[in-house]
């Protein structure tokens, strides 16, 4: 089994949805997709009047203020327009696909912090109302149900928190924790970027393997979201997932290429030490 996040950025966009759903109908092997939706959640949000506000950790993570009005935005981005356009792509395809949400069957859930405490333009802060959340349970009755009838899981954040209120928790997380809880043999990771690079500015200095058992070099040379990415990597190689792969989402073929080594793989043990 695969689990698979196709990331939410501007440059996968609809037009890429095409190239996983011709891949997706090839498979032999049952697999979950998670998708972001980021580019439209900031699209959407500035449309209504609320452009994204991006806030500093004291460590240095960038994470997006979500209050309620936001909330409803981020439902609409990601649950709405993005989760049925990839679904109607897989469907064109042949891939009979369900688009959910982590809230449906409680799939997800975790607990709010409605304290956000960060930097925001240079200037501390303390902003209320945050729903943002963190994951704390996955319960996969639902997803091994539509996986065996045969239909391809399609989810999305956010999940679900204390008192039936939606919580935005990070995508990556989620196909994490997924993996986990479904006994993934490989977890797959598409974003704007060949993979892990050596160099952020230098797409040609991809490192094609990293050897779990020795991490200290490839957290060196993340940065930003990256760091995140490859943290949940990691743990995914930790917890039993067989190989994580960190590919290029706007290429032709992603997953054959993926799984054919085009990108870069983290597992257990490596022959190659980057």
């Amino acid at each position: 089994m695969l689990v698979i996040k196709i990331g939410g950025g501007a440059a996968i966009g609809e037009g890429g949805y095409a190239n996983f759903a011709t891949d997706l109908a090839a498979l032999a092997k049952p697999v979950v997709v998670v998708h972001g939706g980021n580019a439209e959640f900031s699209r959407l949000s500035s449309a209504l009047g609320m452009p994204p506000r991006m806030v500093a950790s004291a460590g240095g993570r960038v994470t997006r203020y979500t209050d309620r009005a936001t909330m409803d935005a981020m439902l609409m981005a990601y649950c709405g327009k993005v989760n049925k356009t990839l679904v109607a792509t897989l469907q064109a395809a042949g891939v009979n696909a369900v688009g959910l949400s982590a809230l449906d069957g409680r799939i997800a859930s975790g607990r709010r912090k409605p304290v956000l405490r960060g930097t925001e333009d240079g200037r501390v802060k303390v902003f209320r109302d945050d729903h943002a959340g963190t994951l704390e349970q996955i319960d996969p009755r639902l997803v091994r149900l539509l996986l065996d009838a045969g239909y391809l899981p399609v989810l999305t954040p956010p999940a679900l928190g204390e008192d039936g209120v939606p919580i935005n928790v990070d995508g990556d997380k989620l196909a994490l924790a997924l993996a986990i809880a479904l006994g993934a043999d490989g977890l797959l990771f598409f974003s704007d970027t060949p993979g892990l690079l050596a160099d952020r500015a230098d797409e040609t200095s991809l490192i094609q393997e990293i050897n779990a058992a020795a991490p200290e070099a490839a957290l060196a040379v993340a940065g930003g979201r990256m760091t995140v990415k490859v943290e949940a990597a990691l743990d995914a190689v930790a917890r039993g997932v067989g190989r994580v792969i960190f590919a290029d989402g706007r290429a032709e073929q992603p997953i054959q290429r993926a799984l054919a080594g085009r990108g870069t793989t983290i597992r257990a043990e490596s022959t190659v030490h980057s």
